[in-house]
């Protein structure tokens, strides 16, 4: 269904179906996940909640618990996931897209989830089907404010679905991790500016993989950078370490002394949309993990 809200008019109508970021639009680094219960503010920030060295060890310990203890692994070889849109208007329009930016952000994540931009890309088995989308006009949560409250009021779907919400502010992009989803289930999926969808105004990041890139937060991927110059850094093995995130695509980047190339088109880093396009093996299986561990 297509739900309008207008103040306190709502308004049904039937819906076919199916089909934090990066670097803001200011270019300075972007998305942010906040702090269970927390509001998303204006102005620059990490993308995701700060993950300290103690609780990214804790969290894979974790992991790795509630791995051992199904019996029934449901490891994501192929795992489709329902995805709610929810496009945050004010109330004179500004925010709206069109059916078909959905359409085509829809399918930009197919393809990039799909391994379809590199032959060096992992297909990860993950694949994103419309399930909704709800269209309102609220001035506040067209900016991203009250975000906590609007989460919560018009999240759909359980654990397994990715909810999108289409807001201006800041921000390309703020995500929640999946360990998180048994806390604050009322806020979990990703915020991301409107017009970083295929077609919008967002220059540099307007092919629409501020989504992707935050949909992998949402599977339980950190940035390529986190933890900097170490061995551990973002627990995937095939992503060589870099001490900082990438900015537009410099190649042949090399801000460690491991072993590696920045990984600049890896969608995880903080490069332009054009230079993006890959997910490693790793990352897959880590991502299935993850889903299995937590989303399952």
């Amino acid at each position: 269904m297509a739900v309008l809200i207008a103040g306190s008019a709502l308004l049904l109508t039937p819906l076919s179906g199916q089909a934090t970021a990066r670097t803001p639009v200011g270019e300075a680094p972007d998305c942010f996940v906040p702090p269970a219960g927390a509001s998303a503010k204006g102005g620059h920030g990490a993308d995701t909640r700060d993950i300290s060295a103690a609780e990214q060890k804790a969290i894979e310990v974790q992991t790795a618990k509630l791995l051992k203890a199904k019996t029934a692994r449901s490891v994501a070889a192929a795992v489709n996931v329902p995805v709610y849109v929810h496009v945050m208007r004010d109330a004179s329009g500004n925010g709206d897209v069109t059916d078909t930016q959905i359409t085509q952000q829809i399918d930009v994540l197919n393809k990039t989830y799909g391994g379809q931009e590199s032959s060096q890309a992992a297909n990860t088995g993950f694949t994103f089907t419309l399930a909704g989308v709800n269209k309102y006009d609220n001035n506040q949560w067209h900016k991203d404010k009250q975000s906590s409250t609007y989460r919560k009021k018009t999240r759909q779907g359980g654990k397994n679905a990715l909810n999108i919400w289409l807001v201006d502010f800041a921000y390309l992009g703020i995500a929640t991790f999946p360990w998180d989803y048994a806390r604050q289930p009322g806020i979990d999926g990703i915020r991301v500016q409107y017009t970083s969808l295929p077609g919008g105004s967002a220059t540099n990041y307007d092919l629409g993989e501020t989504a992707t890139h935050e949909a992998g937060h949402w599977l339980g991927l950190y940035h390529t950078f986190q933890g900097g110059c170490t061995a551990t850094n973002d627990e995937v093995a095939d992503t060589p370490a870099q001490s900082s995130p990438s900015s537009g695509c410099p190649t042949g980047r090399d801000s460690c002394s491991l072993p590696g190339l920045d990984p600049i088109h890896n969608y995880m880093d903080y490069s332009y949309d054009s230079c993006y396009n890959q997910f490693t093996p790793d990352q897959s299986a880590r991502m299935s993990d993850m889903w299995s561990a937590y989303r399952a």
